[in-house]
């Protein structure tokens, strides 16, 4: 679990050591809501939203800040903590189910 305040700067970082084809899930402390992104190659990266609306973005690694601190504002808006999972090699649009609280 991350700090949401820290959340776009660790997200961040992380997405610049992953691996092509491997994924990052982020989760309310519920686990109701993700915004799950893909690294497709060095720049370029698939964003799904799933919660209060469902939507996808293709974007590069300058763009993801901005695209990220208006997901967690829209996704997470009364969340304190966010639960950030490596997913490793995963399709996006067929993700495991987590338990929810």
């Amino acid at each position: 679990m991350i700090d949401k305040t820290t959340a776009i700067d660790t997200v961040l970082l992380k997405l610049k050591k992953l691996e092509p084809g491997h994924c990052l899930d982020l989760r309310t402390y519920k686990r109701n809501r993700s915004v799950v992104i893909k690294k497709i190659s060095a720049d370029d990266f698939l964003v799904v939203e799933n919660g209060f609306e469902q939507a996808q973005f293709q974007t590069s690694f300058s763009k993801m800040g901005r695209i990220l601190k208006l997901l967690l504002k829209r996704e997470f808006p009364r969340s304190t903590k966010i639960r950030l999972y490596d997913l490793g090699p995963c399709d996006p649009f067929k993700l495991r189910e987590m338990k929810t609280l």
